[in-house]
C-alpha cells in the first residue's frame, strides 16, 4: 500500500524545522536556501508544519522533483510551523487552522494562506471484539477527554449504543503534546458540541488537558493507542488507515452519526462561509452527511517571500510552481482510489480562489514568473 511508506517517511522527524530530520530532511533556513536554493534552474523550498498534512506534502515532493523543484518539509506540528514562517527560516508554513490577528501581526510581512485539502480527525480507539462504528456523540467523548467516563461500558457510551456488548475494560486517553492543528480542530468541535468543555478546557492549538497521556504528533499519539488496550486518541484519517485503528461513528450536527469516509469528509466543505483571506473552518460543519470533525489544511507564505522571508527569485519561483502545483495537478492525488491519498480534494470554487490568490504573490514587488 502506498500510504505506508508516505507515512513512515512523513512522521519520522522531531524538533524544529531548523534542525536536521523530516520530509526531505530541511535543515535549513529559507534565509539560506535563498542563497543556495538554486542550482542549474533548480529551486529548493523549505516548509514545515501539519503533521496532519505530511503524507501529503511527502507525495508532492516527489512528483514535483521531476519538475526541477526539492521540496523539504518537515512535520513540527502547525504551532511550530507557523512560528518557523514567522522568523523566516521556512519558505512556507502548514498549519491546520486558519491564521489568527495574533499570528499575523508576528509575521514579517503580509502573509497569504491558502486551503489545500481536508482531513478526517478520527476518534480512534483500541478496544478488543468493538468494531469501527461505535457511536459517539460530541458531549460523551467530551466526557471521556475530561476524565468523566472511565470505563467503555459506562451508561453513556452504552445508551449510545443499544445492544451493543461492551466490555468493563479502563479507558486510556491519549492526546497531542505539542502544538497541534489536529488539537485545535479537535477541541473546536468539543466546545462546540459539549458547553462544560467550552468552560473548562476551550479550544486552541495547546490546552490544558484533564486527563490523560500526551504524545507528540499524529504519529505519537497513533503508536500509544496501539500500544495500549482500552486506549482512546485523535488522530488524522491517514493515520488511523496505517496502524489499522478502529474509529467512532460521530454525531453531527444533523443528528447522524457518521463514520469519516471520504465523500463524508468532502461533505463537510459544502456550504461553508469563505472569508476574504480564505481562513475557512469545516469542524462541525452543517452540510448534508458530513463528518463533524473534518479539519482543513493550509499553506501559508509570504505574500512577497523575498521582501519578508529572504527568498532568492528562484526560491519565490519554485515556491509558485509548489503552489501552482498543489492546486492543480496535486489535486488528483487526493481522494478515495487506492492510489490516492485519503484526504478529500477541494471543490472547484475553492480551488479557483486558491489560484486568484496565488496570483498575488511579488517578488520584491514584482510578478513571480
Amino acid at each position: 500500500m502506498v500510504l505506508a511508506s508516505l507515512v513512515v517517511a512523513a512522521c519520522g522527524s522531531s524538533g524544529s524545522s531548523s534542525s536536521s530530520g523530516g520530509v526531505g530532511a530541511p535543515g535549513s533556513s529559507s534565509s539560506s536556501s535563498s542563497s543556495s536554493g538554486s542550482s542549474g534552474g533548480k529551486s529548493t523550498v523549505n516548509g514545515a508544519g501539519s503533521t496532519l498534512a505530511a503524507p501529503i506534502y511527502q507525495q508532492w515532493a516527489s512528483s514535483l522533483s521531476g519538475q526541477g523543484v526539492t521540496l523539504n518539509y518537515n512535520p513540527v506540528g502547525s504551532g511550530t510551523g507557523v512560528a518557523d514562517l514567522q522568523t523566516a527560516t521556512v519558505d512556507f508554513a502548514g498549519s491546520d487552522p486558519a491564521l489568527k490577528p495574533t499570528d499575523k501581526s508576528k509575521m514579517k510581512g503580509d502573509v497569504l494562506q491558502f486551503p489545500v485539502a481536508f482531513g478526517a480527525i478520527t476518534v480512534s480507539y483500541n478496544l478488543s471484539g468493538v468494531k469501527s462504528g461505535l457511536k459517539l456523540d460530541g458531549p460523551t467523548i467530551a466526557k471521556i477527554f475530561l476524565g468523566q467516563i472511565k470505563t467503555w461500558n459506562d451508561p453513556a457510551i452504552k445508551a449510545l449504543n443499544p445492544g451493543m456488548t461492551l466490555p468493563s475494560t479502563s479507558i486510556t486517553v491519549v492526546h497531542r503534546s505539542d502544538s497541534s492543528g489536529t488539537t485545535a480542530g479537535f477541541t473546536k468541535f468539543l466546545a462546540a458540541t459539549d458547553p462544560t468543555w467550552a468552560s473548562q478546557v476551550g479550544t486552541d492549538k495547546e490546552v490544558k488537558w484533564p486527563t490523560g497521556t500526551g504524545a507528540a504528533k499524529n504519529s505519537g499519539v497513533a503508536a500509544a493507542v496501539k500500544q495500549s488496550s482500552g486506549a482512546i486518541g485523535y488522530v488524522e484519517q491517514a493515520y488511523a488507515i496505517e496502524n489499522n485503528f478502529t474509529y467512532a461513528a460521530v454525531k453531527n450536527s444533523a443528528g447522524q452519526y457518521v463514520l469519516p469516509t471520504i465523500p463524508n469528509t468532502s461533505a463537510a466543505a459544502n456550504g461553508i462561509k469563505v472569508p476574504a483571506d480564505l481562513g475557512i473552518s469545516t469542524i462541525n460543519s452543517s452540510g448534508a452527511g458530513a463528518y463533524p470533525i473534518v479539519s482543513q489544511t493550509f499553506l501559508d507564505t509570504y505574500k512577497d517571500p523575498c521582501k519578508s522571508g529572504g527568498a532568492s527569485a528562484s526560491v519565490a519561483s519554485g515556491l509558485k510552481k509548489f503552489l501552482t502545483y498543489a492546486f492543480g495537478a496535486g489535486q488528483q492525488t487526493l481522494g478515495a482510489g487506492s492510489n490516492q491519498l485519503p484526504y478529500a480534494p477541494l471543490p472547484s470554487s475553492l480551488d479557483s480562489k486558491d489560484t486568484a490568490l496565488l496570483a498575488t504573490m511579488t517578488c520584491n514587488g514584482s510578478p513571480v514568473s
